[in-house]
């Protein structure tokens, strides 16, 4: 089927709505560049299902992130209507959207991990579930909203956890704090199999690499490719690479690491995919296609050109 018209779907609900809209916005200009005709189509505004019937697209662009965008919520209406989309179905989207999940399937294909537990937001706030240092997190958020770390001389958990106004989720991550460095590797899902594209370290001038971090201007630095040992830089990719296969990805998607180098060490460790990674023209994703010599316009008619149902 030839693909003409493209329906960008853009902002949404979740609390990463702002950085989807930048994402959609570019997105779609990238794609009428490339030829294509677009209608950008903002989920929060009135009925999905009525305003992409009214459109009928050939394709739809998913540049949603976070809840109802890229945790198998949108995939399920777009697989009932029958049209083609973009990056991963229901099922790797929904595993991938909940960390623990994501885990479980990640640890059977025996990746390397650091030992977590999901715990009531409010037991998480009362005290000590771990020795300090830990991350506490969402299970079912993105782009590191709601995450704390809680450091070695820490007398309590954030008192954040515990309050009446928090609008996130109730199930928390406690998690293993690993030193050392991140690291991030784009994986593309060619039919020959999952290829990885590179290996991207990220480095903040801030507490750590949080929402601000991820897209304030000059919260963050990407050193690409990362000055880490070829073996090291090897493995991370052959991880990525198993990571996007074993959870069913498809299209793009972008596996974050911890990489422990302290003391001599070389620990790699699988922190979580992302299924719908950031698509401004400077985000990691396209950083590292630029790296491998594809453009950002090429990019995404690539990801446009891979769309179908039955994901």
């Amino acid at each position: 089927m030839t693909l003409r018209k493209i329906a960008v779907l853009l902002g949404g609900r979740s609390s990463e709505r702002e950085i989807s809209l930048v994402s959609g916005h570019g997105c779609a200009k990238a794609l009428r560049d490339e030829g294509f005709e677009t209608i950008e189509i903002d989920p929060s505004e009135s009925d999905l299902a009525a305003q992409l019937n009214a459109a009928k697209p050939d394709a739809v662009f998913n540049a949603l992130h976070g809840r109802w965008g890229e945790d198998g919520c949108v995939q399920g209406l777009l697989e009932l209507l029958r049209m083609p989309y973009t990056h991963s179905g229901v099922l790797a989207s929904a595993l991938a959207m909940h960390k623990q999940r994501a885990k479980d399937v990640f640890a059977a294909a025996g990746l390397p991990l650091v030992k977590s537990i999901v715990v009531d937001r409010r037991e998480a706030a009362a005290r000590h579930l771990m020795e300090p240092p830990y991350v506490v997190k969402p299970v079912n958020e993105g782009s590191s909203v709601g995450v704390f770390i809680i450091r070695q001389g820490d007398n309590r958990p954030p008192e954040a956890l515990g309050s009446d106004t928090w609008n996130l989720s109730n199930e928390m991550m406690v998690e293993e704090f690993v030193p050392g460095r991140e690291l991030t590797v784009a994986v593309m899902g060619l039919k020959e199999g999952p290829r990885a594209l590179a290996v991207t370290e990220i480095t903040t001038t801030l507490a750590f690499y949080d929402y601000e971090a991820k897209y304030a201007a000059g919260g963050s630095t990407h050193t690409l490719p990362a000055k880490v040992p070829p073996f090291v830089a090897e493995q991370a990719m052959r991880l990525a690479e198993r990571a996007h296969a074993t959870l069913g990805c498809r299209g793009v998607s972008r596996i974050d690491f911890r990489y422990d180098d302290t003391e001599g060490k070389h620990r790699l460790v699988v922190l979580e995919a992302n299924t719908q990674p950031g698509m401004t023209p400077t985000s990691l994703v396209p950083e590292q296609a630029a790296h491998t010599g594809m453009s950002y316009g090429a990019l995404c008619r690539w990801i446009v050109e891979d769309a179908s149902c039955d994901r």
